[in-house]
């Protein structure tokens, strides 16, 4: 192919055009669901813009506040949050949203809206300073409630097998946009200068095992004895320790490359640290799909019944293998004990 040939090249198939001609996959192809996935990525490209400015205009750094979790609030966090829930509150197609940063159920005022959406604004938003890749997660569910009504907190809390789309956003050297409604996964990559995402990643599927464990061994003093027996064993068989901080980029490189991601239960945390609801069950979701596992190292994660719209679920997720032996692991120890 002589350098002409390659300049005409054609860019790909658009987010929104693969949308279209994948509408008939949906369990319920009215539109409103296909609707709602490009208010997402319309609010992603809002929120990949501020970040990719965000050291010329000052929105880096500490909010000043704390959010449900705790934790301290970073200026993006709270932009980011704005965007998600402005451009879902418009689209009209969801009836209420929870979010990580809101304590209370988000009432959007679409009373005819079908959907639920649980959203992680942008998570590992602690490494903006530093440049370091960060994302979105969100997670979507059918309303349970009677249309015309408000949504209810029953319609947020549902087990993660109810979810009819899943997806997260990776503001990194590039930006890539990766979901799933139940028919595999694909990953869409975000070329600025015409303002759209491109089909790059068609029909992911992740690797059966690999060579690398994500693990945050700071807090290694207080794995549990299964945990740490594994984490062992990894190392024995010459694993690369690979632990960014952000979950979506350490879930997204073992995705595509293989390998396990962790954050156990901890004496400090004993229910671990992340969200079922915002983190947990939409990445169990893509992982599966994409042929992978996730659990809390005991029952698989999606079928956790959720006890309240902030809770925490230890995740032990990546390749198959990998996590069935994380399992056995485990397992090992409950017989001991």
């Amino acid at each position: 192919m002589n350098q002409h040939d390659k300049l005409a090249l054609p860019v790909g198939t658009t987010l929104d055009r693969f949308i279209m001609r994948k509408q008939e996959d949906f369990p319920y192809a009215t539109g409103e669901l296909s609707q709602l996935l490009r208010d997402i990525a319309l609010a992603a490209k809002i929120v990949n813009r501020e970040i990719n400015r965000s050291g010329l205009i000052d929105i880096a750094g500490a909010y000043g506040n704390r959010n449900v979790q705790g934790e301290d609030q970073q200026k993006l966090d709270v932009i980011a949050n704005i965007r998600f829930i402005r451009a879902l509150r418009n689209g009209g197609e969801v009836c209420t949203i929870i979010s990580e940063e809101d304590e209370e159920v988000i009432q959007t005022g679409n009373v005819q809206g079908k959907y639920i959406v649980a959203i992680d604004p942008l998570d590992g938003s602690s490494n903006i300073d530093v440049n370091v890749s960060i994302g979105t997660i969100f997670s979507i569910y059918r309303r349970v409630s009677p249309t015309g009504t408000e949504g209810s907190l029953a319609d947020c809390l549902q087990t993660g097998t109810n979810q009819v789309a899943a997806g997260y956003v990776i503001y990194g050297s590039s930006t890539m946009m990766v979901y799933t409604t139940g028919n595999g996964v694909n990953g869409f990559t975000y070329e600025p200068s015409l303002g759209e995402f491109f089909l790059s990643h068609p029909q992911i599927i992740t690797p059966q095992s690999g060579t690398v464990y994500s693990i945050n061994e700071g807090s290694s003093e207080s794995f549990s004895p299964g945990v740490a027996a594994f984490v062992a064993q990894c190392k024995q068989d010459g694993f690369s320790a690979r632990y960014i901080g952000s979950l979506v980029a350490d879930f997204h490189r073992n995705l595509l490359k293989g390998g396990i991601y962790i954050y156990p239960p901890t004496s400090k945390s004993p229910d671990g640290k992340l969200r079922l609801m915002y983190e947990c069950n939409p990445m169990a979701f893509i992982v599966e799909q994409a042929g992978g596992k996730s659990s809390n190292g005991q029952m698989r994660t999606m079928e956790i019944r959720p006890q309240d719209m902030h809770a925490r679920c230890p995740l032990f997720i990546g390749s198959k293998e990998l996590v069935e032996q994380a399992e056995e692991f485990l397992a090992q120890e409950q017989q001991a004990s």
